[in-house]
């Protein structure tokens, strides 16, 4: 072997480089982090050729003082922390000291900054071959300019696997558009090739900053988005976030920040998906701009090179807080607020449980086809009790009554008392509702509308009974590792709600003496090695409670009104005040809408009216 020897101060920096410099976009990155860190209220973005020949970041921050410039292109020097408690309580974007030191390493770096309005600032240059540092007085202005030219130059290994100067450019675009998602404070522009592309004007109040969403975001999202803020047990939780018919095929139009700071991170995502499952159609993801503000000393910043992933100090806590709030305000969404053309959530931050929420958007209309559901007999024999006490008329009547709403005649009053789904017109096909309301059409799945309110009052009724157990004739053994089986012990009250009686047979077994009732025909043993998985990863479990409303809304399923059933106006106006008493009524158990709007500016545009 070779004798043990030090890294020369270049190579160092070259190997660090690896880390920090993938490509233009990391540079911009991280010289745009260190221009919002010095407290910039405007920044500028110069790049050429993809970032690859240039890339200019020019701030009127708070400077760097002539005896700091060189030592700003030293590893590991920065003015962020200075002790090891300095890093349970980051509050910088930037922090490490590296970022500099390993850009000047594969590029022609220069620095030019002026500190304090003094008559004239100073110029550090230094190139990566010798990393040597040249100082000399220029003129610049209070701020910060930093010239990153031919990105790696003198090492051409590295320069190999960049893409095409338009997808480099692209990824750099990107990573302004998150910045400037969570910095409504500061003014961006950026110019490509000498051409002017982006220029954000600071947000200082709601209306402005949803106008800087949906430039970056696009103006569908907003139109289709509700604006939540709610605050409980010292965590915030603000932002946007898309209705259920506004989803995507992928998770594209996802951004969540942390203190200001973008993450990836599985917990949110699990909390995110947990808020949705009711309403999401299969295979879909949800759309939002989330920020969660917490105290610093609460997430560890420090667990990733990129700093893209984040530890919360209480996991349990910030996961339930997410799914609560999110769940809340998905649920709250109600026809009379989806008519109305504003767009807002609030939430009382004095209230524990998230406040009372308040929504209000538009509903946009969507062509999706219902997945296949399956369900075992027994499991429906089991909780038709719970059915028949929602309606009444047992299943199998040829006339079901639909709704129980005393507003279920066919009268009209004048337009100031007209409900938000208006009054039923006629039945189109056997399917459809032709309702009027003051807006315009408004058309309803009939099927789909009945099967979310029977859902949920199974839902609301199988909560206040209660889950019933059921011993098993023969009680199935588990063999599970020994840590699984220490968080059965601790979770027994949580399985114990859910109707499972779990014992610890051993060190490493489990035994399941008792289920819930409608999961008599379910495989119970993976599903209780699935819950064990999830509280061992994310401290909480849904799905047992997940598997008993897949039972519950294959039974409303098959429980709802029919295609091809004849429904008089009574019947139709009584199910259109039950959607609007009804949580989430704007999709069904599948997530699919229930109804569309279509207004009369809509309908005069479709005949040509006004022309």
């Amino acid at each position: 072997m070779l004798k043990i020897h030090l890294l020369s101060p270049r190579l160092a920096n070259q190997i660090a480089a690896g880390e920090v410099v993938e490509r233009p976009a990391s540079v911009i990155k991280e010289l745009l982090e260190n221009s919002i860190d010095s407290g910039a209220s405007r920044i500028d973005i110069d790049v050429e050729s993809g970032g690859i020949k240039l890339m200019r970041v020019r701030d009127n921050g708070c400077g760097i003082g002539e005896e700091d410039l060189p030592l700003s292109l030293s590893r590991h020097a920065t003015s962020k922390i200075e002790q090891l408690d300095d890093l349970e309580s980051v509050a910088t974007l930037g922090f490490r000291g590296e970022a500099l030191a390993s850009i000047s390493s594969v590029s022609r770096l220069a620095i030019t900054s002026n500190e304090h309005e003094q008559e004239h600032g100073w110029k550090a240059e230094t190139e990566g071959r010798d990393m040597a540092v040249s100082i000399m007085p220029a003129a610049h202005p209070r701020g910060t300019t930093v010239e990153v030219r031919d990105l790696f130059f003198n090492t051409p290994a590295r320069r190999k696997f960049l893409r095409t100067e338009n997808t480099e450019y692209k990824r750099i675009d990107e990573v302004l558009r998150k910045l400037a998602l969570s910095n409504f404070n500061i003014d961006f522009s950026l110019r490509n090739n000498g051409k002017v592309v982006h220029n954000f004007r600071a947000a200082n109040n709601q209306l402005e900053q949803e106008r800087r969403v949906a430039s970056i975001c696009g103006s569908t999202f907003m139109e289709n988005a509700l604006y939540v803020d709610v605050e409980a047990a010292g965590l915030r939780l603000w932002g946007w976030v898309g209705l259920p018919a506004f989803s995507r095929s992928q998770t594209d139009l996802q951004h969540f920040y942390v203190n200001g700071r973008s993450i990836r991170d599985k917990l949110v995502t699990h909390a995110v998906r947990q808020a949705y499952q009711d309403v999401m159609y299969h295979g879909r993801h949800p759309a939002f701009v989330l920020y969660l503000e917490l105290n610093p000393t609460d997430v560890d910043v420090n667990v990733h090179p990129t700093k893209h992933e984040v530890r919360f100090r209480d996991s349990r806590t910030v996961h339930n807080f997410l799914f609560r709030s999110l769940h809340r305000a998905v649920a709250d969404i109600r026809p009379g607020d989806q008519t109305s053309s504003v767009s807002a959530v609030t939430a009382d931050p004095a209230e524990n449980n998230g406040g009372e929420l308040t929504a209000f958007s538009q509903q946009p209309s969507m062509n999706l086809r219902s997945p296949s559901s399956s369900i075992s007999a027994g499991a429906v024999a089991e909780s038709m009790a719970v059915y028949q006490s929602l309606h009444q008329t047992p299943l199998g009547s040829s006339e079901p009554v639909i709704g129980s709403s005393d507003q279920s005649t066919g009268m009209t009053p004048s337009d100031n008392e007209v409900p938000p789904l208006g009054y039923a017109i006629a039945q189109l096909k056997g399917i459809y509702i032709l309702a009027e309301n003051v807006q315009g059409m408004v058309l309803v799945d009939m099927h789909a509308a009945h099967e979310r309110i029977t859902y949920e009052q199974m839902k609301q009724a199988f909560d206040l009974e209660g889950i019933r157990s059921q011993p098993l004739l023969v009680p199935v053994t588990l063999a599970v590792s020994q840590s699984e089986a220490d968080i059965a012990d601790e979770h027994q009250t949580l399985f114990g709600s859910l109707g499972f009686s779990l014992q610890r047979a051993g060190p490493e077994s489990l035994i399941v003496r008792q289920i819930p009732a409608m999961l008599r025909d379910s495989d119970v043993e993976p599903l209780v090695r699935d819950v064990l998985s999830d509280l061992t990863t994310h401290g909480t479990s849904d799905r047992i409670r997940q598997h008993l409303n897949e039972i519950m809304s294959t039974m409303s399923c098959h429980g709802s009104v029919r295609a091809n059933r004849k429904l008089s106006i009574q019947e139709m106006n009584a199910l259109l005040r039950d959607m609007e008493a009804t949580e989430r009524s704007g999709q069904c158990n599948h997530g699919r809408p229930t109804w569309t709007q279509i207004s009369l500016e809509e309908l005069d545009k479709l005949f040509l009216r006004g022309r």
